[in-house]
C-alpha cells in the first residue's frame, strides 16, 4: 500500500487526477470539513479530537427540558446557519462530477450545500435539518415554518440573548455543523419550544440522525451498495471518527476499491487510504477540478 501522504501535494494531486481519470467515476463520500470554508466549523480540532460536543439522540428523547433547550439554541443558530453559502470545494465536486471524474456523492452533513452548489446524485446519510418530523405522530414539517412558529412564540428572544453569548457574538463562533450553538441555561429557561400542529406534543425533531442515534437501514443499504460497486472512494474533509462514514471505507478496503482522501489532519481510515493528501480542500479540489477542465478543452 502506498503512502501518498508523504508525498508532495502536486504528486499526489496528479496521481489521484489519473486514477480518476482511469477509473472514474468515483463514489465521494463527504464530511463536516466540506462546510468549514462555508463559515460553518466542524465538530472537531486539526488534530482529530473532538472540539464541542453535540446533543445526543439519548438526550433529546429523554426530556422536554432538553428539548427546549435544543430548539433555543438552533432559533437562533438557524439564521447564520442558512446564510451559509456553498463554498469552492462544493462548487469543484460539482465540477468534477458534470466533468465524469465523480459520480454519486454521499454526505454526512445535514447543511443542504452540495445541492445548493448543483450537485445531483446526493444522499444524505445524516438527513436534512430542513424537515423537522414530529417523534410521537410521525407529522411532518418544513424547518421555516417550525423557525417562524418559534418566533411568533418568542418575541425578543434573539435580541435578548445577544448579550449572553460568551464572545458577544451571538453565533458566529459558536455555530456548529447541526446548525446548535452555545447559550447559558438561563437564557434557555425563558424559550417557547415548538409544539407539533397536529399532536401538540412537544417532540419535534429535525429529521437528522443525532449523535448516538441510527441511520436508517434502508440508506445505510443503498449506501453500501454503491460502495460494493464504486471503481474508487473518494472521501472529502471527513476524519471517518464516526463508524457511519468509516464503515463505508471498511467495506471498499475489504472489496480492494481504491480509497482517495483529501483532508486536514488524521483520520481513522488513514491504514486503509490507498491516496492520501493533507491539505485545504478549496484550493486542492479547484486544482484537480481545473485539470479536468483543461484535459476536456485541449
Amino acid at each position: 500500500m502506498s503512502s501518498p501522504a508523504s508525498a508532495p501535494p502536486g504528486a499526489s494531486l496528479l496521481e489521484v487526477a489519473d486514477l480518476l481519470r482511469h477509473r472514474g467515476p468515483a463514489l465521494v463520500l463527504t464530511g463536516a470539513g466540506m462546510s468549514t470554508e462555508s463559515g460553518i466549523p466542524d465538530y472537531r480540532g486539526p488534530d482529530g479530537s473532538r472540539r464541542v460536543t453535540p446533543m445526543s439522540h439519548q438526550e433529546f428523547t429523554a426530556s422536554g427540558d432538553n428539548r427546549q433547550r435544543y430548539w433555543a439554541r438552533s432559533f437562533i443558530g438557524w439564521q447564520r446557519f442558512t446564510a451559509a453559502e456553498p463554498n469552492v470545494g462544493h462548487r469543484a465536486v460539482t465540477a468534477l462530477q458534470r466533468a465524469g471524474a465523480f459520480g454519486h456523492v454521499i454526505t454526512q452533513n445535514v447543511d443542504g450545500l452540495h445541492q445548493r452548489a448543483g450537485t445531483g446524485d446526493v444522499t444524505e446519510l445524516h438527513g436534512s435539518l430542513e424537515e423537522v418530523v414530529c417523534l410521537t405522530c410521525g407529522e411532518r414539517a418544513d424547518r421555516d415554518l417550525v423557525q417562524a412558529f418559534m418566533a411568533d412564540a418568542n418575541p425578543g428572544f434573539a435580541t435578548a440573548v445577544l448579550g449572553h453569548v460568551p464572545d458577544g457574538s451571538q453565533v458566529s463562533s459558536q455555530i456548529r455543523p447541526d446548525g446548535d450553538i452555545v447559550l447559558p441555561d438561563e437564557a434557555v429557561r425563558a424559550f417557547t419550544a415548538p409544539r407539533c400542529l397536529v399532536c401538540r406534543a412537544d417532540t419535534l425533531k429535525p429529521d437528522v440522525v443525532f449523535f448516538g442515534g441510527s441511520v436508517p437501514k434502508e440508506r445505510v443499504d443503498l449506501c453500501f451498495a454503491l460502495t460494493d460497486a464504486a471503481p474508487i472512494l473518494v472521501v472529502l474533509g471527513s476524519s471517518l471518527k464516526v463508524m457511519s462514514g468509516y464503515r463505508f471505507v471498511r467495506r471498499a478496503a475489504a472489496h480492494g476499491i481504491p480509497i482517495v482522501v483529501i483532508t486536514k489532519g488524521p483520520t481513522r481510515g488513514d491504514a486503509e487510504t490507498t491516496h492520501r493528501i493533507d491539505a485545504p480542500l478549496g484550493v486542492t479540489l479547484s486544482a484537480l477540478a481545473a485539470d479536468f477542465s483543461h484535459a476536456q478543452t485541449a
